[in-house]
């Protein structure tokens, strides 16, 4: 890891913005509609402008691609050694249901892959941090960290904890959960929103997230890292390959956090 960029750099922007979002969410907000019919709130554009704001101070050489700024071309990116990786409120769903499961999201991206990255989770306090080979460590509302080490393979164990929502399972998630039983496991799921699913891979919580459904590279990079530090995988479902990020498009494949 580059010694010139610090992740207590990301630690700060990510606190700030939670700040900025507390503020909004602990009173009436506006509930906007974008173009691809996903919701948008002042708490989005607060939190991305603080964010933006330290990360172009700090490290004014580092493009970045942000969900609530306007994407760059690819030709543009492509040559990219290197670029930060932002969702500045990712759960805008779960923060208007005012359930706390949103987080701030900030990774730092080289050569294709997340190598730095800060999920924050503002209600709770709870802060996820990892760094290229450095570790993956979780510090609570206290301060207190803890570094992170994820259960062994699920294929090793007879008790499996899928990341899921029960009620909202895909056929292709089924299926998974369907072969599991039928190899005598016993199947537990546990909900949670955001960027969050992929830290309960990474601190123990849960034991596998398949995610066979749509996210966007901004929506994983940060947590990616997070989980990868603790000894995880984030394969893509169908090759097993890592994600990859900074594609021309940037909708991730289905994937699965094992």
């Amino acid at each position: 890891m580059n010694a010139s960029i610090d992740c207590e750099v990301l630690i700060r922007a990510a606190l700030m913005a939670g700040e900025e979002i507390l503020e909004v969410y602990g009173g009436d907000f506006a509930v906007e509609t974008k173009e691809d019919r996903s919701p948008l709130t002042e708490a989005d554009r607060k939190s991305n402008e603080v964010i933006l704001r330290v990360l172009e101070e700090e490290y004014p050489g580092i493009p970045i691609i942000s969900e609530e700024t306007k994407e760059k071309p690819y030709e543009e990116r492509k040559g990219w050694g290197e670029f930060w990786l932002v969702d500045p409120l990712d759960g805008t769903k779960e923060f208007i249901k005012r359930n706390g499961e949103f987080t701030v999201n900030i990774a730092l991206v080289r050569e294709s892959a997340p190598v730095m990255g800060v999920v924050y989770q503002p209600v709770t306090g709870k802060l996820y941090h990892a760094s290229a080979g450095s570790g993956s460590f979780e510090r609570d509302g206290n301060g207190k960290e803890t570094r992170l080490q994820g259960q062994p393979h699920y294929s090793e164990l007879d008790e499996i904890t899928v990341v899921a929502s029960r009620s909202h399972l895909t056929p292709e998630v089924e299926a998974f959960v369907e072969d599991l039983r039928g190899q005598g496991k016993k199947v537990e799921f546990l909900s949670s929103g955001s960027s969050l699913k992929l830290c309960l891979v990474a601190e123990g919580s849960a034991t596998v997230y398949p995610r066979l459904g749509p996210t966007m590279e901004w929506d994983t990079a940060a947590a990616h890292v997070v989980a990868t530090e603790a000894g995880k995988q984030v394969l893509n479902w169908e090759t097993r390959e890592p994600l990859v990020y900074g594609k021309e498009n940037l909708l991730n494949p289905f994937f699965v956090v094992e």
